[in-house]
């Protein structure tokens, strides 16, 4: 059963999101501030962490850095800060999705069940090892490295990373790869174009000047197939 990890300093809001949960049939703990939420994430094995932004003490953006640190958790901010900017922050902290408040008590649900499906699925795809030019992917290992290097990715950058070089050459839509890399068919077409940013800066040699990771003006993005 996976076990959710629910953060957020409003009692009411953690109440009705750990009842949504738990209704899935989910596993849920619950934390009313950062301090307790690490130690929680320390003492168990949580799947995945629902993340309120503004926390009492130690911030989302802080508990969600350092959970990253220790292990590849999926995260979902939670927050009542709707601005672009803000979703943008959570994104490049290493957030999954960014749920706005007020919000739909079975749309999170959704969103959690994706994420964990997604996050648990072996694929075929990942038992292949995918090369192009310097870029290698062990799908299997879960490891790329460029120029024999190792990459630190996270979980999502692997994945989105593995599709593009995997159908090099065509040029997908955020709309399209929100679908096939998140199994979304809803969700903030920021996500993708933050995690295009982040992959950029570590696979490209001027991330300003893209040569792989290539924007598609009025479509999205294609992967350059090494020549």
């Amino acid at each position: 059963m996976p076990c959710v990890l629910v953060v957020d300093d409003d009692a009411t809001v953690r109440e009705v999101v750990v009842s949504y949960l738990q209704a899935a049939g989910h596993e849920v703990l619950e934390a009313p501030d950062g301090e307790t939420a690490l130690r929680l994430f320390d003492e168990h094995a949580a799947d995945l962490l629902v993340l309120d932004l503004m926390l009492p003490d130690v911030d989302g953006l802080e508990v969600c850095r350092r959970v990253r640190s220790r292990r590849d958790v999926p995260v979902i901010m939670l927050t009542a800060l709707g601005g672009e900017a803000d979703r943008v922050v959570g994104l490049e902290r290493g957030a999954d999705d960014y749920v706005t408040k007020p919000f739909s008590p079975r749309e999170l649900v959704l969103r959690v069940e994706s994420v964990l499906r997604r996050a648990g699925e072996p694929g075929e795809e990942r038992s292949e090892r995918l090369s192009d030019g310097d870029l290698v992917i062990d799908t299997a290992r879960h490891e790329v490295t460029l120029g024999g290097s190792e990459l630190s990715l996270t979980g999502r950058e692997f994945d989105l990373l593995r599709f593009l070089v995997a159908h090099a050459g065509r040029a997908y839509t955020r709309e399209e790869l929100l679908a096939q890399v998140w199994g979304w068919t809803f969700g903030d077409h920021s996500t993708v174009t933050v995690h295009v940013r982040r992959l950029r800066e570590k696979v490209e040699p001027d991330p300003t000047r893209p040569q792989r990771l290539v924007t598609v003006w009025g479509v999205g993005y294609r992967w350059e197939a090494a020549a």
